[in-house]
């Protein structure tokens, strides 16, 4: 492209600056996750009994806090839309950042899918009424807000993100004086190896319990995907995204421990809806039914905030190339418009085969093979660029950083543990991605290096 086509081409692709501080940030990252303190995590006790998922959940508590660290250095150093793929791509070049982004974008594309999914069920067991006409009403709805702006959108999410935290924190309170630690270690005792009272399923269950470990705080890392419309990116987007997975330890802590200590276990492991069957057992009918409700919040903030985490990834896939370009195009609004609404339809189609439960696990290697590339990216950044300008650095450099690649690479196998039907379909899909780039795209990128990217964009923001 020439200059003047390179200002004309971004001038059209620019996100509103400003929009979000750090406190709307942590907000974004609380959003991503919330649903899944509510139900989901809890599957992990019937495959590894509370003791084992544990510790599965602890390894991944750890896996993703050092994630986060290093996370919050790079976002500081390359505040840009992409997130985990501009991080990438300025460590490992076009490949290794289309890579990570396939791997981001296979994760938040599913990932909407299997939540509608299970709002269906919350509406129905509400309502009455499920379906297909309740999944695209949601889809429409929620991308229309978004439609409206990122400013306004965020806000929206802080409310809704604020009714779901509001239930976790009632139940919490509700159950302290219903807590028993025998009910813990209820659950029967295997042959398997390794089993004890404390882990019933032996090693072999803390391994596949390690996929629903990750539910507690699964899509945390897309706050960095709204670096670009932060106020300002080297501040407040380390904050946010610290300020949110702190939080997010606290409820996991709660519901991890008070749900199986007030209602036993082995009774947590086969609850489709923990908090609310928690506080029914401990005799806090009314309160429940109030949770039930609210646990629909905590569904349709994660919903709501992937789906704007999705359309900032596509928006800077796009941009750069590596998928079609007019997906990048923004409205007057400065919203990407078109990577909201595409990615939408396609994630309602996903929808109609009724699987939450494999896209979900589908999401989670797609989540797993990014941590990894993320982790490698901010290894080989130290190494190769020791003098980037880090407004803020991880704390423990390289050795923080490594524990996060270790126990990504530890995860993915996990879901082969749990579902290698799973495993195997997003293998497929990161093929059919892998194909589209090597055959395409790589041979369309607007800009050959993310610094003539950062540049261009410069350059034409300056012009308007």
């Amino acid at each position: 492209m020439s200059d003047q086509m390179n200002k004309e081409y971004l001038a059209k692709r620019q996100l509103k600056r400003g929009s979000a501080g750090w406190v709307l940030l942590a907000g974004l990252g609380v959003s991503y996750v919330i649903s899944g303190d509510f139900a989901g995590w809890n599957f992990g006790i019937a495959e590894a009994g509370w003791g084992g998922f544990a510790i599965a959940a602890g390894l991944m508590a750890v896996m993703y806090f050092t994630l986060v660290l290093a996370l919050a250095e790079m976002s500081a150093a390359i505040p840009a839309a992409g997130g985990g793929y501009s991080f990438a791509r300025q460590a490992m070049g076009p490949t290794g950042g289309y890579l990570t982004g396939l791997a981001v974008l296979i994760e938040y594309a599913l990932a909407p899918a299997a939540i509608v999914i299970f709002i269906g069920s919350a509406v129905e067991a509400l309502l009455g009424f499920n379906g297909p006409w309740v999944y695209a009403a949601f889809y429409i709805v929620f991308i229309g807000i978004h439609l409206a702006g990122a400013g306004e959108a965020l806000k929206v999410m802080m409310v809704i993100s604020g009714l779901a935290v509001i239930a976790i924190l009632a139940t919490a309170v509700a159950l302290i004086g219903d807590f028993d630690t025998s009910r813990l270690f209820d659950v029967p005792v295997t042959d398997a190896v390794g089993a004890s009272e404390f882990m019933p399923m032996g090693w072999y269950g803390i391994w596949a319990a390690l996929p629903f470990g990750m539910w507690l705080f699964l899509a945390v890392e897309g706050v960095p995907l709204a670096a670009e419309e932060a106020k300002d990116p080297a501040k407040d987007v380390p904050k946010g995204i610290i300020g949110a997975m702190v939080f997010l330890l606290f409820t996991a802590l709660l519901v991890v421990f008070l749900l199986a200590g007030a209602a036993g276990a082995d009774a947590m492991g086969k609850s489709a809806v923990p908090l609310v069957d928690a506080l029914n057992f401990a005799g806090h009918e009314t309160l429940g039914t109030a949770v039930n409700i609210l646990g629909l919040a905590g569904l349709v903030a994660s919903f709501f905030s992937i789906i704007y985490g999705y359309s900032r990834l596509v928006f800077a896939l796009s941009r750069a190339g590596y998928i079609p370009q007019s997906l990048s195009v923004t409205d007057k609004r400065k919203v990407p418009s078109r990577a909201l609404i595409v990615p939408g339809i396609l994630g309602f189609l996903a929808s109609l085969t009724g699987e939450g439960d494999l896209m979900l696990a589908m999401a989670v290697v797609g989540a797993t093979v990014s941590y990894a590339l993320m982790a490698l990216s901010h290894i080989l950044l130290r190494i190769n660029h020791p003098d980037m300008h880090r407004p803020y650095k991880t704390p423990g450099g390289i050795f923080t950083s490594s524990i996060a690649f270790v126990l990504s690479l530890l995860a993915l196998t996990g879901v082969y543990a749990y579902d290698p039907r799973a495993f195997f379909y997003t293998l497929v899909l990161f093929a059919i991605g892998a194909a589209y780039y090597f055959l395409y795209s790589k041979n369309h990128l607007v800009a050959k290096t993310p610094e003539e990217e950062f540049d261009m964009l410069a350059a034409a923001e300056a012009d308007l």
